[in-house]
């Protein structure tokens, strides 16, 4: 069915058509050209009327919307439509753009049904569903598993808008493939998911694995306190890590340095005073957290399961050393599988897991800041870098992409992006997401919950979509207050009904 022609100026990339309905944004139309059909993306729609072009006032708005409704050629439909490809490569998917643009005057059409199931519902084996198109939901949408744990994925947001419905869902759906997945949950939001093959970890951290600078953060001495740390970096020595009883040992150096003869030590006397309260601090403090007995940290994730890492009892700092902590194992281990796997090692190598992994990190702006460096920064920005060669794939989450940095954003093969108000995130998504027009992006400001644009090598071409609710997850959504207070109501009446007919029992028993 003829949809409209194009009109004006156009390129190998981009033209403009006038329709005779409104399109809307997300809709894909053909490009029926002389070399092959041409598929496009309304990027931009836009309704003019010449009854109302020089409206002044209401009468006169009055008037021409009599005018307009007499006249059936008054309503003009305009939409920018950007050009994806060559329909037959893009199911094979290659997209290959015509060099010669289209002739003012070709016809648009409506892509059918089968046409567009070949692009977006690939049968391909790695491609699951993760929802609908946007603008016409009878095609299922498709993504590449193999594609996000090779090149990585970013999942861009506000909040409330439907991140962790997605992240639950992808994770699904490698689950039900038996691969392994790995949720450092900071804000306790996937302790409840229920889906099969769960392994929920309460993070702890051993100080034994840790070095100097790391136990220091974990500790909380405070920044540019550099005496202090100075005093823990000779206090924990190898003996102290090595130690079956490793905070004892760790006070006794401690005390050791408090009272030195040597001049040089007496003169850091204060600062290990304090380094001495700190550790007392923590020891109770940190009780739930710090384990120096609990083994390898990494021993507590299974293959072939979800394992949900819960590290909302940490704190910010200490959080960003049992990432860094894990994240630089995992690289490892990866490392040692590729190399014993590939006969390329001359030595045995241990390791624990023995198919790739997908690492998903939620409130990425906290760990792989902009603006500073951090210890679980340095090693994401690895994995970003080298994991693909060793089967370590990345995904980072958050609702604030202008403070998460751009060097790792950037790395991200894949995106979904939903809905995004703040100007300067946009502009760090069009920075991350070269290949994203500029008026796709406009857009972000009018998806619904749960609808994403998604981009990269997980999918064939750019599109919006519907992305499915998972049931299994039960947390996560805005709780309403409103039915909290009714609820707390109901239990204070119900309360003081209970302890009336207590009384009245006792005085009847009297």
């Amino acid at each position: 069915m003829s949809l409209g022609y194009v009109i004006g100026e156009s390129k190998p990339t981009f033209v403009t058509a006038l329709t005779s309905r409104p399109l809307s944004v997300g809709e894909y139309v053909i490009i029926d050209t002389n070399e092959g059909k041409i598929l496009g993306l309304v990027e931009k729609s836009k309704i003019s009327s010449a009854a109302f072009a020089d409206v002044r006032n209401f009468d006169e708005a009055a008037e021409s919307t009599e005018i307009a409704e007499i006249n059936k050629r008054d309503k003009t439909f305009t939409a920018n439509i950007g050009i994806l490809g060559f329909l037959d490569k893009l199911s094979k998917g290659q997209s290959i753009i015509p060099a010669i643009p289209p002739i003012p005057g070709t016809e648009i059409s409506q892509p059918s049904k089968n046409e567009l199931e070949l692009i977006f519902s690939s049968s391909k084996e790695g491609w699951v569903k993760i929802g609908s198109l946007l603008r016409n939901k009878t095609i299922e949408a498709k993504i590449n598993l193999d594609k996000i744990v090779s090149r990585h994925l970013g999942i861009l947001a506000m909040t409330g808008m439907g991140k962790s419905n997605l992240v639950s869902l992808i994770t699904k759906q490698i689950g039900q493939l038996k691969g392994t997945v790995i949720i450092f949950d900071y804000h306790n939001d996937y302790t409840s998911l229920n889906i099969p093959r769960i392994n929920v970890i309460d993070a702890k951290i051993n100080p034994r694995l840790l070095d100097a600078d790391q136990l220091s953060e974990v500790l909380e001495i405070r920044d540019g306190a550099n005496v202090q740390q100075r005093v823990l970096r000779m206090a924990f020595t190898k003996s102290v890590k090595e130690s079956k009883e490793f905070w004892s040992k760790l006070e006794n150096e401690l005390e050791f340095i408090v009272n030195a003869e040597d001049k040089k030590l007496k003169e850091i006397r204060t600062s290990a005073f304090r380094v001495q309260d700190i550790v007392e601090e923590a020891q109770n403090r940190f009780e739930d957290i710090l384990d120096p007995d609990m083994g390898d940290p990494i021993s507590f994730i299974k293959e072939g399961k979800t394992n949900i890492l819960n590290i909302s009892e940490l704190s910010e700092k200490q959080a960003n050393v049992a990432l860094a902590f894990y994240l630089q194992q995992l690289l490892k281990d990866r490392k040692d599988a590729s190399l014993a796997q590939h006969g390329k090692s001359k030595r045995e190598r241990n390791y624990r897991f023995h198919s790739p992994i997908f690492v998903i990190i939620e409130e990425a702006h906290v760990f792989i800041p902009k603006d500073h460096d951090t210890s679980a920064k340095y090693w994401a920005a690895k994995i970003a870098r080298e994991g693909r060669k060793f089967g370590l794939g990345l995904g980072i989450v958050s609702q604030r992409p202008r403070s998460v940095d751009l060097n790792v954003l950037s790395q991200m093969g894949s995106f979904a992006i939903m809905k995004i108000i703040q100007e300067d995130d946009q502009r760090q998504i069009a920075s991350a997401t070269e290949s994203t027009s500029r008026e796709l992006i406009s857009q972000l400001t009018s998806l619904n919950v749960g609808d994403a644009v998604l981009v990269g090598q997980w999918t064939n071409l750019p599109s919006l979509v519907h992305v499915d609710e998972v049931k299994e997850k039960v947390m996560g959504s805005d709780q309403s207050a409103v039915n909290a207070w009714a609820n707390a109501e109901k239990m204070n009446e119900i309360a003081v009904e209970s302890t009336q007919g207590l009384i009245q029992k006792d005085l009847l028993l009297d």
